[in-house]
């Protein structure tokens, strides 16, 4: 594997590590209970931080394939709660919301930043870093 590939699965993984923290920090540490978006964002986001250190580990750039579906799809539903969060059109039909609401925000720094923006933004750097490594092939 080339060293462009390699640095940019590492910066991938590096960016899927902090986003898992930063997720068990807002829970297990502040005390933020998940919406059921949140959790769904979750289960896209932890595998990618296994998946794509085996990728690392056995210089198999074939994982940003994987990196890049899983984080495409995170994503998507990360777009779609932040639009919950910050669209009054968009609060009233939330699919998909359980216990807690999902047009709740437990966070809003500068007026914009909260959870569901932090997560789409690490999956968007790790779906650009993923297509990017892929082209590299």
């Amino acid at each position: 594997m080339n060293k462009k590939a390699e640095n940019g699965l590492l910066f991938a993984w590096f960016t899927s590590l902090i986003a898992t923290l930063g997720s068990l920090y807002f829970s297990e540490i502040k005390g933020f209970e998940p919406c059921a978006l949140c959790w769904y964002q979750r289960i896209f986001m932890y595998p990618l931080v296994i998946l794509i250190a085996i990728g690392i580990i056995r210089k198999d750039r074939g994982v940003a394939i994987y990196s890049a579906v899983l984080s495409g799809i995170g994503f998507c539903i990360s777009t779609y709660h932040y639009a919950i969060q910050k669209l009054p059109v968009a609060e009233d039909d939330v699919i998909g919301c359980g216990l807690v609401s999902c047009s709740g925000q437990y966070i809003n720094w500068l007026g914009f930043i909260t959870i569901p923006f932090l997560a789409g933004t690490a999956f968007l750097l790790i779906f650009i870093t993923s297509i990017y490594v892929i082209r590299k092939r």
